[in-house]
């Protein structure tokens, strides 16, 4: 097993403050849950809604409670923690995101919805509500919560000059009540997603001959270049930038991304780090490398045991395709993590493409773990 210390010879991107990069335009959400839901007679008497407190940590505390209760009950096992939802709640989070609780009358936190600004079009919706609640009380926040992703939506779309919103938002497969909920607030099921997983052995490190950077069939696997800070060269950045918006173009759901926007939501990721970040390069053509490839991972933090790793995306240009830049890039992230010592790769497929991609991914060893849904909403902008 290679010596997994090489893996952290750059300075660690800790060092890096997410104002190194330029962040989007101001919040286009409406701050005050009570600008947008003025009159809630859903809510049982006593029952309010109001923003989270980030900076409180008996919120941030309840918060994850309530979204690994969720997580458990919708796969079989909690995976988020407090970083998770500061991820959605913190001051950096607030240029992009907009938060709502419903509390209780002992002002308990009972339900919990997140809005996500993601890209020109689409707007992405975190809807938790307590299992603890009788049917009519959680029936009751179901409800405020998408009257209150329905006015941001509106809000957001005409900051941006929309005609339509769509409201984005992702369901376990096996959660009957939210399904139920969206069911009735006119939301669709639109998209079924594998989340699958590959066991990281020590074997695996010798999958590539350094993960850093690494050739074959005059293709080049390597990580963004980095300077002495730890931060990536920007014409990297860009080649990944590009190579993602090109590759997605025909995928569902796909919307354009400004590079500022993809940056700053990126570098949000708790699991977010440079040296997890691979462009795969052709070196078989006179003049300078052709970047065709890209792949950006995360940790997957481990509360009890072993991190993993985590494909976020991979993308290759339609012209370089069948030269086994996809394979190489997977390899690279699987080497890479073997040799860190983790135990697991992980990664998500649309289970409803034509590109049947799930079988390929079956072939390089990864595992169905469970499955999720996309369920969409538009809303039109008067």
């Amino acid at each position: 097993m290679p010596d997994a210390t090489r893996q952290e010879s750059a300075p660690p991107e800790d060092a890096a403050p997410v104002e190194d990069v330029a962040p989007p335009a101001e919040s286009r959400f409406v701050d005050d849950p009570a600008a947008v839901l003025p009159v809630t007679p859903a809510l049982p008497p006593g029952w309010t809604v109001a923003r989270p407190d980030a900076g409180d940590p008996a919120v941030v505390e309840r918060l994850t409670a309530l979204l690994r209760d969720h997580e458990a009950r919708g796969r079989g096992w909690p995976g988020s923690d407090e970083a998770a939802v500061l991820g959605e709640i913190g001051v950096p989070a607030e240029r992009t995101r907009a938060n709502v609780v419903v509390l209780d009358g002992r002002e308990r936190i009972q339900a919990w919805g997140s809005v996500h600004d993601r890209a020109g079009g689409r707007m992405l919706l975190v809807h938790v509500v307590s299992h603890d609640l009788p049917t009519a009380e959680a029936d009751a926040c179901a409800s405020v919560l998408v009257d209150w992703a329905v006015a941001q939506a509106a809000a957001v779309g005409s900051a941006r000059g929309l005609d339509v919103q769509q409201i984005d938002t992702g369901a376990f497969a096996a959660d009957e009540r939210l399904h139920a909920w969206l069911a009735a607030a006119d939301f669709a099921k639109v998209r079924t997603w594998w989340q699958m997983s590959r066991p990281a052995q020590d074997e695996d490190a010798d999958l590539v001959t350094d993960p850093h950077s690494w050739e074959r069939s005059g293709v080049r696997f390597r990580l963004v270049r980095r300077d002495g800070v730890g931060l990536p060269e920007e014409s990297d950045l860009r080649a990944v930038h590009e190579i993602l918006e090109d590759a997605f173009t025909d995928h569902f759901n796909s919307w354009a991304e400004t590079f500022d926007e993809f940056l700053h939501r990126l570098r949000e990721d708790p699991g977010h780090r440079w040296d997890h970040w691979w462009l795969a390069e052709l070196v078989d053509r006179p003049g300078e490398p052709i970047p065709v490839g890209a792949l950006v991972g995360t940790v997957s933090e481990s509360q009890d045991g072993p991190d993993g790793s985590y494909v976020s995306y991979l993308g290759v240009l339609g012209t370089a395709r069948g030269r086994g830049v996809a394979k190489g890039l997977l390899h690279s992230i699987v080497a890479d993590a073997a040799s860190r010592g983790r135990d697991r790769v992980g990664l998500e497929v649309d289970a409803d493409s034509s590109t049947r991609a799930q079988e390929i991914y079956s072939a390089l060893g990864w595992r169905l773990r469970y499955v999720t849904e996309s369920w969409h909403r538009d809303v039109p902008i008067v």
